[in-house]
């Protein structure tokens, strides 16, 4: 697959971008941590939001690493800049709860309305709760596959450290 650049930008989805550091490169795929910007802890929901929480600060900025395929010649400890089109956490949310819960709650519903029972109904809420959660990780499969939801490399971030160092 070969990557083609574009000047237009009419043909370039809007991007909300953020920076990240590569933390490990494994098989031609570049590893990233997303780091904290200067407003982490400030917000709202900063209690909540993955930036605080319970464990280790490594265990948690493990679990927040994510795969950058198509980033050849990236390097260990190198900032970048990526971005995921805006519409990703809409399509991603929807995907990730709403398929779900409206699965579980029509199914639910269905069987109320046809048994009149409340066990029946419970049983097939979990089921269609199965069945929905089944269909959002294709689907989830499927924007991931046409690159919907997948972050892509923006541009590298230089090293201010780079540009003072003496060449010896």
């Amino acid at each position: 697959m070969t990557a083609s650049i574009s000047c237009d930008a009419s043909d370039m989805p809007a991007l909300m971008e953020g920076t990240a550091r590569v933390v490990a490169i494994r098989e031609g795929i570049a590893w990233l941590e997303p780091e904290q910007g200067g407003s982490c802890g400030g917000c709202a929901s900063a209690a909540t939001c993955g930036s605080k929480g319970i464990g280790t600060l490594a265990s948690r900025l493990e679990a927040r690493r994510f795969p950058l395929a198509g980033a050849a010649g990236l390097a260990v400890g190198e900032r970048v800049v990526v971005g995921v089109r805006e519409d990703a956490l809409v399509k991603a949310s929807l995907t990730a709860y709403a398929i779900p819960l409206v699965t579980m709650f029509a199914v639910g519903a269905l069987a109320q309305a046809i048994a009149g029972r409340d066990a029946v109904t419970v049983v097939a809420s979990l089921a269609g709760l199965t069945i929905g959660l089944g269909l959002s990780r294709v689907l989830a499969r499927l924007l991931a596959a046409r690159g919907e939801v997948t972050p892509r490399l923006v541009r590298r971030i230089a090293n201010p450290l780079d540009c003072h160092q003496e060449h010896r």
